[in-house]
Formats: C-alpha cells, sequence, structure tokens
C-alpha cells in the first residue's frame, strides 16, 4: 500500500502552501541524488517527495487527493502506474529553488532543458452503469507527432546546452545570470530538416486509438491523465498527456446522490393493500424486494450496498427505493362502487399510527440515508474540479 503523501513530507493534512513547499525542499536537499550517489533508498525517497509536492502542491490534486487519496490518481497513466520521471521532478524546482537554481551538480551535470509536448483534452460520456461497474474505452485522438525523416541539429546560440549566459553590470559588481535560449526554446536543438507535409516544426496530424480505463465511482467533471498521449514535444523530450474529462449521462430510472441511488418504484393500490414481490433491474444486477401488505406511500427502502462503488475503495453506496401507490385515474361502474362502499369502512379510514411517518420525517430519514460518514466528510473538501 502506498504511504501517505502527507507522511512522506512529514506535514499535516492541515498544512499551508508555504509548509508544503517548505517541507519538499527540505526533502529534496537531503535525498537528492547528487548528494547521495548510488543510494537507492535515497532516491527512491527522492522520488517520493516529488511525487507528493506534485500533488500536494497543487490545490486542484490536493482537494482531489483529500477526498479519494491514492485511487484519484490509479489507473489513469499517472504516479500510480510510474508516470513521474527524473525529468518531471527537476522540472519543479525552478519553483521550489528559483529559476537559476543549479546546485548539487546542476542535476546530474545537464542544465538542458527537457521539453514537453501540450496536453489534449477529450471529454467522455458514461451511463450510470458504466461508472457503477468501471469500463475501458477505446478512444480514438487526433494528436500531433514527429514527421518521419525530421532532423535536427545542435543549436549554435546556445551550443546544445538551452540556456544563455548573461553579465549584467551592477552596483554591487558584475552579476551573472542564466535564461532559456530563445532560438531553441532550452531544447538544444533546431530542426535542419523538415519532411514534406509537415509543420513549421516538423510534426503532422496522426489518428491514434488510445485505450482508457476508467475506475468505478468516477463522478461528473472528474478529470483522468493518460499520461504521454497528447501531442509530441517540439523537439526531443516527452509527449503531452491525454486529459479525459469525465461526462455523466442522467439515467431514466436512477438519481444519483453520491454513490447512493434513488429509485421511484411505482406500484398498485391492490399490491399495495396485498403485498407484493418485485424485480428491480439494479446498476450491479437483479434485485428482488418483498413489500409487505398494507406498505404505504413515500415508504423508502435501503438496500445496503446496492449503490455505486466508492472510488476510493472503502465502501458502496445504498439504493433507496422510493415506494409510490399509484391511484388509477379512471374507473368503471363496478370498480367505482366498490371504493364508494368502501368509503366508510374503517379498515379504509386513514389511522397513522406512531410507526408511520409523516412526510417530512421521510425527507429528514432521506437526508440521512444519503448524509455522508464522519471519514467521508473529512475527505469531502474538494471544489468542483477538472
Amino acid at each position: 500500500m502506498k504511504e501517505d503523501y502527507y507522511n512522506i513530507l512529514g506535514i499535516n493534512k492541515g498544512a499551508t502552501d508555504a509548509e508544503i513547499k517548505k517541507a519538499y525542499r527540505k526533502s529534496a536537499i537531503k535525498y537528492h541524488p547528487d548528494k547521495n550517489p548510488n543510494n537507492k533508498e535515497a532516491e527512491g525517497k527522492f522520488k517520493q517527495a516529488a511525487e507528493a509536492y506534485e500533488v500536494l502542491g497543487n490545490s486542484e490534486k490536493r482537494a482531489k487527493y483529500d477526498q479519494f487519496g491514492h485511487a484519484a490518481f490509479e489507473g489513469t497513466g499517472g504516479f500510480g502506474s510510474g508516470g513521474m520521471n527524473m525529468d518531471d521532478i527537476f522540472s519543479q524546482f525552478g519553483d521550489i529553488f528559483g529559476g537559476a537554481f543549479s546546485g548539487f551538480g546542476g542535476f546530474g551535470g545537464s542544465s538542458q532543458r527537457t521539453s514537453k509536448g501540450t496536453n489534449l483534452r477529450i471529454k467522455v460520456s458514461l451511463t450510470i452503469t458504466e461508472i457503477a461497474n468501471g469500463v475501458t474505452k477505446k478512444i480514438k485522438v487526433k494528436r500531433k507527432i514527429q514527421a518521419p525523416g525530421l532532423e535536427y541539429s545542435t543549436c549554435r546560440a546556445c551550443n546544445g546546452t538551452g540556456q544563455v549566459m548573461k553579465v549584467t553590470n551592477t552596483i554591487l559588481g558584475r552579476m551573472q545570470s542564466t535564461s532559456i535560449c530563445n532560438n531553441c526554446s532550452g531544447t538544444g536543438k533546431v530542426v535542419t530538416n523538415r519532411p514534406p507535409g509537415s509543420d513549421s516544426n516538423g510534426q503532422i496530424l496522426d489518428e491514434e486509438t488510445v485505450e482508457v480505463k476508467i475506475p468505478p465511482g468516477v463522478e461528473d467533471g472528474m478529470q483522468l491523465r493518460v499520461s504521454g498521449k497528447g501531442n509530441d514535444p517540439i523537439s526531443n523530450g516527452i509527449s503531452g498527456d491525454l486529459l479525459v474529462l469525465i461526462n455523466e449521462i442522467d439515467d431514466e430510472n436512477f438519481k444519483r446522490e453520491g454513490n447512493n441511488l434513488h429509485y421511484d418504484l411505482y406500484i398498485s393500490i391492490s399490491e399495495a393493500v396485498l403485498g407484493v414481490s418485485k424485480e428491480i433491474n439494479a446498476v450491479n444486477g437483479k434485485v428482488r424486494i418483498k413489500l409487505d401488505s398494507g406498505i404505504q406511500s413515500g415508504k423508502i427502502l435501503r438496500l445496503r450496498g446496492k449503490g455505486l462503488k466508492s472510488i476510493n475503495g472503502y465502501e458502496n453506496g445504498d439504493l433507496l427505493v422510493h415506494v409510490n401507490v399509484w391511484t388509477p385515474k379512471t374507473l368503471n361502474k363496478e370498480q367505482k362502487a366498490f371504493f364508494e362502499k368502501m368509503n366508510t369502512n374503517e379498515h379504509f379510514i386513514p389511522n397513522p399510527d406512531k410507526n408511520d411517518k409523516s412526510f417530512f420525517e421521510k425527507v429528514k430519514d432521506c437526508l440521512l440515508y444519503t448524509s455522508p460518514s464522519p471519514r467521508d466528510r473529512t475527505r469531502s473538501r474538494m471544489p468542483s474540479s477538472a
């Protein structure tokens, strides 16, 4: 089981952004590979700290993590499947140590910037059944790739380093600083042979079928990431990511509230009087329920664990069956005479006892059924996401 990100950085869940950044800086310096050569344990802790900061240092990702834990990033080509490499880690250091930071031997002796292609965004619509059980979608994606035959040469402006040095005279003396090379955008290479049909960067548009594994319990508006399936970089580097936005299709039978589902069950007056057994097509299979004789309209039956799976893997939601007694709108003479006769019958006169709850009590029960548990409430400090 993966270690908690807050524990990795040695902070509590209420830590501020500044405290998170300070904790990561401390861990990065302590476990940096140049300070711990050939130390696999230190290298592992260095990567763990970077992974933790990548999530906790981003307010949107942190909110998802606080609500769903590691499951928010599993099965999506993200950190859970090893999508973070040393180039990703070192790209964070400009934010932590400043753009001119080059300590510890320049991170392995290379100051060249690793370029990354742009991300692509698509929307995937899911039915309530697909959300309940999880699904693998094959999606056709048009992405920019490097054209076959594309050739590069070393940038002459920076001699392949990706950076240019600038010396400025100040009242304190001569100050030396480095900046990204504008000629090669920090990659250290420029296009020398652009294949026919490609754009100015030597890229062409290619259609690819991408397999996206969507875990059970996702929510409308949630965003999944598939690493490396975005556009190729302009030169040598790593491809961008494919961002999959979840769109939940409204279902005509079920209404979702968190991980719980609401279902309206209509029965006739005779079924309510005599009792009946009904079969419901739930999202995870058929369910048969028994309705006792004399059941009242508005009764809520709670089927535990028959709702949606929780994306954090803790427990399933419930299926709340709302019983509605259907009153016929038209009657023949014989039927009408029967009800007129029963109108004064003692068994047909409303006589609720203390076990028959009022409408407001039923609404209160419904809210209690659908309210999150204390553990879920501590995890639900999440604004709407991408």
